[in-house]
């Protein structure tokens, strides 16, 4: 006894519960058939028992092992064809007890019509029907009540665990979404929520699901979860604007209660090894700060991309890796993607050929400002489109080294977009930013300097005659993901325990995710006819003060005591908001309601080479201030912010030398 109560002890406190029966998996799909197949044949000796002790008289035209073998091989067939075997045994429903039903049903059938096809042919009989009823109901029962009771004995060692700490939530919604996901965090194990309630926005008197309550969430939806006694809420519903998830995500952690997404059931596989409790993940910032879907024309990018040979520069970068897959979905005769960064070039290479093995498509390890390797690459294909989205983006670093920004975004631009109008290219879109609008730092007025540009070209061709190359600038805000940007960063601070670092109290940003920017880089493309620079509407700017606070409650933490957040002053060229338009700018709308066209002051073409070539020459000779001197000469709205070159707008003779 004492033996026996050791074992006992060691299954239920082993440290790393290698010897818990909660820690078995399931059982293969033929060890569930093989114990099916040991049950049907233990109702068979049943059946014959019972047959014997009810009447001596049984058919003997075959033995009963050969009888045996005959019900046994039926109800394999029909195993097989109701798939009863296929389910995880502690996951049993009424579903699989109407397969096992089902089954049992169809095999006494077909041993009915076989025993009389038998009997019309010669006059004998296999089996007493009888025998088949008793059979049809034994073999049902065993096989039901296997799996009831594998269910029952997991339910019980569940039950016996102590050592959990469970998440009392409510979930949001009571769809079949909600529901399933419901069922699923109940049975789960290892258990890590307890669901008490559901919240909807129907009115229900006196309902529950799953014998839980039910009720109605209104603006103070605190309250409701309080009155549940739960400490979290769990989105399942997906049916929500991103304005409301938003308020009730804000009011959910205002008061302390930590939210939770969970997935559509539909994409959730038992037999995947992941307990979908790991699949209810805490809420991200990306899930409140997405806006609903772009909706955009698919026909025209299907005449602008299939079947054309396109050329995507920074490709391997946040937005240029993006363009190339929502390009590759439009089966074009040849895509070129070309980066100076080697390693994610080729990360992105084996994506692609992982994802599309049909593609044409051609790496290219070059830099945009290396002419040479760009010429001998027009030269050699026939490019149709230039997607440009090679650039280099932090405000910081471009401020300490303004030579090359000058480099790749004026440079790099100044190469392709002349190799575009030698090559007769048709369409060459450029990817901007928000900071090249009255920019404060140098990375912002390279980049405005490149739009100066490209309008310039774009013009001064047209006015020669019929033009080549359509023109096309896209310009937007932060995107939410991107190499560098600000979420990330503080996902990474708040994972080392702080403290979350922001420039400014009051800063703030547009932001819009990676899908978004790029669907507006492919949509400019296909609608432009040349000369414009299409603006997105990015929604309502966030202060990033907020955003941090948002971040850190979403991740369980208190903000300045679990987390600090640190002010550091802002950095060398940074704005405290960001403009998409500057106060010459016109705007026009377009066929879609969230994109616009910015019309511009158009420059002299021959003045902004003349200005720009200057400016790459000086960025050769590594001379920064000249640099930036020559740049707020082309770019006068160009003024430094909390920058060591502010000197330069104070003393202006020194931008002509």
């Amino acid at each position: 006894m004492g033996r026996l109560q050791k074992a006992l002890h060691r299954i239920f406190s082993d440290p790393d519960r290698s010897l818990d029966i909660r820690n078995i998996k399931y059982l293969p799909r033929w060890a569930v058939l093989l114990i099916d197949i040991g049950l049907v044949s233990i109702s068979i000796i049943f059946t014959i028992l019972i047959l014997l002790d009810l009447s001596p008289f049984q058919y003997t035209l075959i033995s009963y092992f050969d009888k045996a073998i005959m019900v046994v091989a039926v109800n394999i067939f029909y195993f097989y064809i109701f798939k009863t075997y296929a389910g995880i045994i502690r996951y049993s429903s009424n579903i699989d007890a109407l397969k096992l039903l089902l089954a049992t049903i169809s095999t006494f059938i077909t041993l009915v019509v076989i025993n009389y096809v038998v009997y019309f042919s010669i006059d004998e009989k296999i089996f007493l029907i009888g025998g088949l009823l008793i059979n049809l109901w034994i073999s049902f029962s065993l096989l039901f009540l296997f799996r009831l009771g594998v269910k029952q004995v997991y339910e019980y060692f569940k039950l016996a665990q102590k050592d959990e700490k469970l998440i009392k939530a409510v979930i949001l919604g009571v769809d079949e979404n909600a529901i399933s996901i419901a069922g699923a965090l109940d049975i789960e194990h290892p258990k890590r929520f307890k669901i008490v309630g559901f919240l909807t926005n129907n009115t229900h008197k006196s309902l529950q699901i799953l014998g839980k309550p039910v009720l109605k969430h209104t603006s103070k939806i605190h309250e409701e979860v309080a009155s549940l006694g739960a400490e979290a809420i769990i989105f399942s519903e997906h049916s929500f604007t991103p304005e409301e998830k938003f308020k009730l995500v804000e009011e959910c952690l205002e008061h302390d209660i930590a939210v939770y997404n969970a997935p559509l059931v539909s994409t959730y596989d038992n037999e995947n090894d992941q307990p979908i409790a790991n699949k209810v993940k805490s809420l991200q910032i990306e899930d409140l700060l997405e806006r609903d879907p772009i909706e955009l024309e698919v026909q025209n990018k299907i005449e602008q991309l299939t079947g054309k040979t396109i050329l995507v520069t920074g490709a391997a970068g946040s937005i240029g890796s993006e363009i190339v897959r929502q390009v590759a979905e439009y089966n074009p005769k040849k895509l070129i993607i070309l980066d100076q960064a080697e390693t994610p070039l080729h990360n992105l290479q084996l994506e692609i050929e992982n994802s599309f093995p049909k593609l044409n498509f051609r790496p290219i390890v070059s830099d945009v400002s290396n002419s040479r390797r760009l010429a001998a690459l027009f030269a050699n294909n026939q490019i149709d489109v230039v997607y440009h989205a090679a650039a280099y983006k932090h405000v910081p670093l471009m401020e300490n080294n303004p030579h090359e920004a000058i480099f790749v975004n004026i440079h790099g631009t100044k190469n392709l977009a002349d190799l575009a109008v030698e090559y007769n290219v048709g369409h060459f879109v450029m990817v901007s930013t928000d900071k090249a609008v009255n920019p404060s730092n140098v990375m912002g007025a390279s980049k405005r300097a490149a739009e100066m540009y490209v309008q310039s070209l774009y013009h001064n061709q047209r006015a020669k005659g019929p033009e080549t190359t359509k023109f096309i600038t896209t310009r937007f805000g932060n995107v939410l993901g991107s190499n560098g940007s600000v979420v990330p960063l503080f996902k990474k601070q708040i994972e080392k325990g702080g403290p979350v670092t922001i420039t400014h109290p009051d800063i703030i940003r547009y932001f819009m995710t990676i899908p978004e920017a790029c669907q507006l880089v492919l949509e400019a493309g296909a609608m432009g006819k040349g000369g414009e620079i299409f603006v997105f509407d990015m929604g309502e700017p966030v202060k990033i003060m907020d955003l941090a606070i948002k971040m850190i409650k979403l991740a369980g933490y208190t903000p300045n005591k679990h987390i600090k957040v640190k002010i550091t002053g802002l950095r060398p060229g940074e704005k405290l908001y960001e403009e998409l338009l500057n106060d010459e700018c016109k705007t026009l709308p377009t066929h879609h309601k969230k994109i616009m066209i910015g019309q511009d002051v158009v420059r002299d073409y021959e003045v902004i080479n003349d200005k720009i070539e200057k400016i790459i020459k000086s960025a050769y000779k590594l001379k920064n201030d000249k640099v930036v001197a020559k740049l707020k000469d082309l770019i006068p709205e160009f003024k430094s912010n909390n920058s060591a070159y502010e000197r330069l707008d104070k003393t202006p003779e020194l931008k002509k030398n």
